[in-house]
């Protein structure tokens, strides 16, 4: 197995001019990318960070994000990506679980520091942040010759990972060097990437598949990796014709956005793109002939996976998109093997349902300090259980039905119920609460809340707003409300989340 430092030290070696990066007009070929993860190395490590120490990075689609991890890397430190969008409290968790000693913020989000409690040094990246010192201007004066040689190796770990479970508390996915390699080189098989190709980054590079499957991937192959510092719809068009892209990825809305909000997609060129590449929720096939028709393409092809496994698992390829619309395809992207099982082991033939378990090389090795949430997670064979219940059609084409983890993903963001119920419990006119997702035919799923209030009060739906604005990420904050007497339960007590659902679906 490889680690990335090595290959793209090879990378600098053999096609040093090939650029290898463009982000803000600039351009770093693959010898200066590498010069600048030796200097970002000598930066980390006068601030402390060692061979298994761990560094955040709160960054949006910045060079810093990218010259901070390969520096981290060539350390031998993990690196621990943030979601840019999370509040205080939700930062301060993952600042304290991961120990992060180290950290390297985004200017412009580092008003957030102060509230959120840790013992982590930051440094500001883009833009400069009061109290913190630059990186990008240290990362000018340092020396690269010092961090010339890398301390990283295949098995050591190199990302902690960030996603939800039902428990409410996010659990830190364990990946290494060969994992995160694994994953970005079946990426790379999956969509035959080659030097030739310019990838747009415009969903948030701390996401697992932006930053694994397609950063990554694309740096093995030795393409062009082009970052958009923040996704919104004309600049997203804007960047596709105007740097020549040739495959991009995005959750569903990333591409259906556009076609509500920009006055004439057609006026755009996008001759340049090979293949669009969509994750997060299948599409049906009314929205995948729109989607076709608005970019003058019939190269549209869906991955399906989840932060556990790389993320890789099935795809489903553009010949198939409209024929098995709905279905997260009927193969596994070359590296993985996948498997749609009964409660008892045993496969599913089609028509049956079951849940979906994978292998592969880039599999987690675990879940952070949680034992109980790792061996849940795996079978006694080694297999993944992945916690989505499958249907195989006749053809063997998988869709997903229901999730066994209360997980809603909404434009291409995975929300966990249990985690908005705790936020929401808190409210003094709440008595029960129940959060489901809702089917949306753009973002996949709306956070739904399902109420009832304590005797006495009033519904008030900005006051709710108002009290959630600051406890959760704005993408978890429920966009519909629903008031109930009582919460379908068992004798038991125990939720009956798909009375609610199937109300939900079949509702107004």
């Amino acid at each position: 197995m490889m680690d990335f430092v090595a290959l793209l030290d090879q990378q600098a070696r053999t096609r040093p001019a090939q650029i290898a990066l463009r982000a803000q007009g600039r351009d770093w070929s693959y010898a200066a990318l590498a010069d600048a993860g030796q200097r970002a190395a000598a930066v980390l490590h006068a601030q402390g960070l060692r061979a298994g120490d761990r560094l955040a990075l709160l960054c949006l689609n910045t060079p810093g994000f990218v010259f901070a991890l390969l520096g981290a890397w060539r350390l031998g430190a993990a690196v621990v990506p943030i979601n840019h969008k999370l509040q205080a409290p939700e930062l301060a968790y993952i600042l304290q679980h991961s120990q992060a000693s180290v950290g390297v913020v985004d200017g412009t989000l580092a008003t957030r520091l102060p509230q959120a409690e840790s013992t982590t040094r930051w440094l500001s990246t883009d833009s400069a942040a009061s109290g913190l010192a630059d990186f990008d201007t240290l990362l000018e004066q340092a020396s690269p010759e010092a961090h010339s040689a890398s301390l990283a190796t295949a098995e050591a770990l190199a990302q902690v990972l960030y996603t939800s479970g039902t428990t409410g508390r996010p659990k830190g996915c364990l990946h290494s060097h060969g994992n995160v390699f694994h994953a970005a080189l079946s990426a790379a098989l999956s969509t035959s990437l080659t030097p030739q190709d310019r990838s747009l980054i415009a969903m948030p590079v701390w996401h697992s598949s932006p930053l694994n499957n397609w950063l990554l991937g694309t740096l093995l192959v030795g393409g062009t990796v082009v970052l958009l510092r923040e996704y919104a719809p004309q600049a997203f068009l804007q960047t596709l014709q105007d740097e020549r892209i040739s495959f991009t990825f995005g959750a569903p809305i990333a591409f259906l956005a556009p076609l509500s909000v920009v006055a004439d997609v057609a006026a755009y060129d996008f001759s340049a793109m090979r293949l669009w590449t969509y994750g997060g929720g299948p599409l049906g096939a009314d929205m995948a002939r729109k989607l076709a028709q608005a970019y003058r393409s019939d190269r549209f092809m869906q991955v399906y996976g989840m932060t556990e496994s790389g993320p890789l698992g099935s795809v489903l390829y553009p010949e198939e998109a409209i024929a098995k619309a709905g279905s997260i395809g009927r193969c596994a992207v070359p590296g993985v093997l996948l498997e749609v099982r009964h409660p008892d082991g045993r496969r599913c033939a089609p028509g049956e349902t079951g849940e979906i378990h994978m292998r592969s090389m880039a599999m987690m090795q675990g879940y952070l300090d949680d034992a109980d949430a790792t061996a849940a997670a795996f079978d006694a064979q080694g297999w993944y259980r992945s916690g989505d219940l499958a249907r195989l059609d006749a053809d063997g084409y998988l869709y997903i039905v229901d999730r066994l983890k209360d997980m809603i993903v909404t434009g291409g963001e995975n929300v966990y119920s249990k985690e908005v119920e705790d936020v929401l419990s808190t409210h003094p006119y709440v008595q029960d609460v129940a959060v489901v997702g809702r089917p949306h035919p753009e973002w996949g799923e709306t956070v739904t809340a399902v109420l009832v209030l304590k005797p006495g009060h009033h519904w008030d739906e900005q006051g709710m707003q108002d009290f959630l604005a600051p406890r959760l990420a704005r993408y978890k904050i429920p966009r519909r409300y629903e008031l109930r007497d009582s919460l379908p339960r068992t004798a038991t007590g125990k939720l009956l989340k798909h009375v609610l659902r199937e109300a939900l679906r079949d509702g107004p």
